[in-house]
Parts: C-alpha cells; sequence; structure tokens
C-alpha cells in the first residue's frame, strides 16, 4: 500500500483525535514523544499542515522542523542522559517512512543501545572517482534545471564524466 493511501495518524495527533505527549509546540511545528522509542526521550517533529515527504513539504518548513529539532537536541540529550544523537528524516516507502506525513526523528543515543545506521555502509564498494564525478555533475545538472525538462539518466553505473557533460552541453564527446 502507498503511503499517500494511508490514513495520517499524525493529522489525528495534531488535531485532538489522540493522546499525545506534546514537548514543543509553535504556529507551524508540533514536536511529541514517539509511542516505538528507539530510546527514551525519542521525539518527532511534524509540521502541523500535512506533508508527506521531501517531495512535498516546502523548503523553509522543512529548514524550520530541522530549526526545532536542533533546538530540541540539548534539553533531549540531557533529559535521556544521552552520549549522542541523531536526527533522521525517513522519506519515502523504500527509506523506511511508515507514516504518510513528513517528520524528524531526534534519536538521542548511548553507545550500545542496540540501534544502527551503518555508514559507511559494508555491502557498498567504494566508486571509481570518475563515477563520482559524472553523478556530481548529474545532481549540479538537476539543480540547474528546476522545471525537469531534461532527461533523467538511465543509471549512475552507466555514466561518465564525458557522457554527462554530453548531456549537460549538447557537444559531442571524443
Amino acid at each position: 500500500m502507498r503511503l499517500a493511501d494511508r490514513h495520517c495518524t499524525f493529522c489525528d495527533l495534531i488535531h485532538g483525535a489522540g493522546e499525545v505527549s506534546i514537548c514543543y509546540e509553535d504556529r507551524d511545528a508540533i514536536a511529541f514523544m514517539d509511542v516505538q522509542p528507539v530510546n527514551s526521550g525519542h521525539v518527532l517533529v511534524v509540521s502541523r499542515r500535512h506533508y508527506e515527504s521531501l517531495d512535498d513539504i516546502p523548503p523553509e518548513t522543512a529548514m524550520h522542523l530541522f530549526r526545532v529539532a536542533t533546538k530540541l537536541v540539548p534539553a533531549v540529550t540531557k533529559v535521556a542522559n544521552a552520549e549522542g544523537v541523531n536526527i533522521v528524516v525517513n522519506s519515502g516507502s523504500a527509506a523506511g517512512q511508515d507514516e504518510p506525513h513528513y517528520h524528524v526523528h531526534v534519536i538521542p543515543r548511548c553507545a550500545g543501545d542496540g540501534f544502527d545506521i551503518p555508514l559507511p555502509f559494508q555491502a557498498s564498494e567504494m566508486p571509481e572517482r570518475t563515477r563520482l564525478d559524472a553523478i556530481a555533475v548529474q545532481i549540479m545538472t538537476a539543480l540547474r534545471d528546476p522545471a525537469g525538462t531534461l532527461q533523467r539518466a538511465s543509471t549512475f553505473d552507466q555514466a561518465t564524466p564525458a557522457a554527462a557533460e554530453q548531456r549537460v552541453s549538447g557537444r559531442a564527446v571524443a
């Protein structure tokens, strides 16, 4: 089932249709305790307006949620007696988003707590520099093409700097 087809529990909570333990709120955002916390003190920072993912949320609103998250970090760290913190966004089902409402996790961490976001990812291979350069050019090109008029490359694996430059400039590559 697609996230967009699911009922939004967060909208219900924001509108008072359920129990929620609020630790911060302002005109645009609300932060409350996660009912399935990684560790005690795990907070969700949520926009009061419904946006499903990073694709939907206005940049100003996303940045506001991150400002709220960073404001909460010292208090969460102190209350949870944490040694560190993860600030995490899961945008889309493939990224682990399980609620169809964009939100930011503030997760207090302690050594040996059993939670892991394994970076660098052990199964990944270090790509050739030319591949990294080609992907960087594709990203820069996409940033300069906000209307999305350029065709998306079929795969990063086949990209080379020369091919990316050809797509950008329209020039033949020797």
